[in-house]
């Protein structure tokens, strides 16, 4: 699993962006990426685990976890 950090989130569209800890690239949040979760919402600078996926060559996140743990 990927760790990083809420830049920005629109729950009215589920779309946002996450800076990775490891290099500090963005990944996409697309609507639906938060589906399986217990969250319907992120807020900004709020840590994340998740798994990075390729969606037409944009990496996208899915299976969000909250915090260092993964709760």
């Amino acid at each position: 699993m990927a760790q990083g950090v809420v830049k920005s989130y629109d729950p009215n569209s589920g779309n946002g962006i996450v800076v990775l800890d490891t290099d500090k690239s963005e990944v996409y949040i697309q609507p639906g990426s938060l589906k399986g979760s217990i969250f319907r919402t992120l807020r900004q600078g709020q840590r994340i685990n998740f798994q990075i996926s390729d969606i037409d060559g944009m990496k996208t996140i899915s299976n969000v976890k909250i915090g260092q743990g993964g709760y």
